[in-house]
């Protein structure tokens, strides 16, 4: 589970950065930088909630559970 936590991390700040690369990016229509850009945040969005929802589905199942240390 930890490794799967990792990849879905890399792969949400992969997809943030790749938005900012075409937000700065200058050549090209100002169309296709825009739905490229929304393409990768949508990405990220989805990533962040397929994470979430597999970080709850392994508590509910027993997979992982709360320790209660700081």
């Amino acid at each position: 589970m930890k490794y799967i936590v990792i990849v879905a991390f890399i792969g949400i700040l992969g997809s943030l950065a790749s938005a900012l690369v075409f937000m700065m990016k200058q050549d090209g229509s100002d169309k296709n930088r825009a739905k490229y850009m929304a393409r990768s945040l949508a990405l990220r969005v989805g990533l962040s909630i397929l994470l979430f929802t597999s970080i709850l589905a392994a508590w509910w199942l027993g997979l992982i559970s709360p320790t209660g240390t700081p």
